[in-house]
């Protein structure tokens, strides 16, 4: 029987979930799973639990100042949250509003400028802004924050925040949220895995809104995965060659790393270099064909996320690695704790 909604809920404590970066990067927990097996580690183990000639993988996106308040031309508040860059002046948004703006209106954003609101493209609208839309988000536009963070919305960026939720290597910016799983890595524990003889590559794939966006079908089958944009380096697909080759594992940090190694895997195994869009939905019975190992946070009741990371380790290792994780104190999400998850079809 296929798996449904509801088999990827479980009771969350409120107090589980991280609400501010710990002091140090890499001062998380890890918690190994090795099919049925976990191991209760720390971040800095990680260069210790891989080996010479392995490759990590990570995705170098920079999360944008994309989400912005303001007023309609009528006087009523909207959020806005940009998806994505469309042209130099024109973006794709979510707009939360009593009443849905009307194509021709404009939104007056952060006391700063106006937006004219084109019209709609599905969930989202088309909104067209006065000059280089990258250089006004990023002046006037708030980070993103996730929306169990509590301070996400009611507070200005503060200065950890501008700091701790980018990654130490982000370079490319586009996304509207951090890839979690590579907020643990410093300079050090980067240092440290090169010493050991790991390899380091980069893929970039831009987190779009619809990560946060909840599944609302029990028919998996039924739900429309969002799109998001990626782009593959000959230099990545290079080093995976030369891994493979040498025997070594890729290790992916974070589950957009692994979407995007998975979308551009050609039929007789190799990779596809170059830009492209996304919309691959990973559930359990999903064959992968390039990653072996996976570095993620834990991830929300009902989520698509939860739904790769159980095809990856299995279903039943996921739900006894998070019954231990709550038990053991574990801290949950954006700025908490980490998994070494091994492929489950190779134990």
């Amino acid at each position: 029987m296929k798996p449904t909604l509801d088999d990827f809920d479980y009771a969350l404590p409120s107090e589980c979930i991280a609400q501010a970066p710990l002091a140090e990067r890499s001062a998380s927990r890890l918690l190994v799973m090795t099919g049925s097996t976990l191991d209760d580690r720390r971040f800095t183990d990680l260069p210790d639990l891989l080996a010479p000639g392995d490759l990590i993988v990570m995705n170098d996106t920079r999360v944008m100042h994309a989400r912005l308040f303001g007023q309609k031309s009528t006087g009523g508040q909207v959020e806005v949250l940009v998806e994505r860059m469309t042209g130099e002046d024109e973006v794709l948004a979510q707009v939360r509003a009593s009443k849905p703006p009307k194509p021709g209106s404009w939104l007056r954003l952060e006391d700063a400028f106006d937006a004219e609101v084109l019209g709609r493209a599905g969930e989202f609208y088309r909104l067209k802004f006065p000059g280089d839309a990258a250089e006004l988000i990023e002046r006037h536009g708030r980070l993103p924050l996730p929306p169990y963070i509590e301070r996400a919305v009611a507070d200005k960026t503060n200065a950890a925040d501008e700091e701790r939720y980018q990654t130490v290597y982000a370079r490319e910016r586009g996304s509207v949220a951090a890839p979690t799983a590579g907020l643990h890595f410093d300079a050090p524990l980067l240092e440290r895995l090169r010493e050991n003889g790991i390899g380091i590559a980069y893929v970039t794939l831009h987190v779009g809104a619809g990560t946060f966006q909840p599944v609302r079908v029990q028919n998996l089958a039924q739900h429309d995965m969002h799109v998001e944009r990626y782009v593959m380096p000959q230099a990545t697909v290079d080093a995976i060659a030369a891994t493979r080759q040498r025997g070594g594992r890729i290790i992916a940090v974070g589950t957009t790393t692994l979407r995007t190694l998975e979308s551009v895997v050609n039929p007789d195994g190799t990779l596809k270099v170059g830009a492209g869009e996304t919309a691959l939905f990973v559930t359990p019975g999903y064959a992968f064909r390039v990653v072996d190992l996976l570095i993620t946070n834990f991830h929300l009741p009902k989520s698509t996320l939860l739904m790769l990371v159980s095809a990856f380790g299995g279903m039943e290792n996921i739900r006894a690695a998070y019954r231990h994780a709550i038990d053991s104190g574990y801290r949950f999400f954006s700025y908490g704790d980490a998994m070494l998850i091994h492929r489950h079809d190779e134990i």
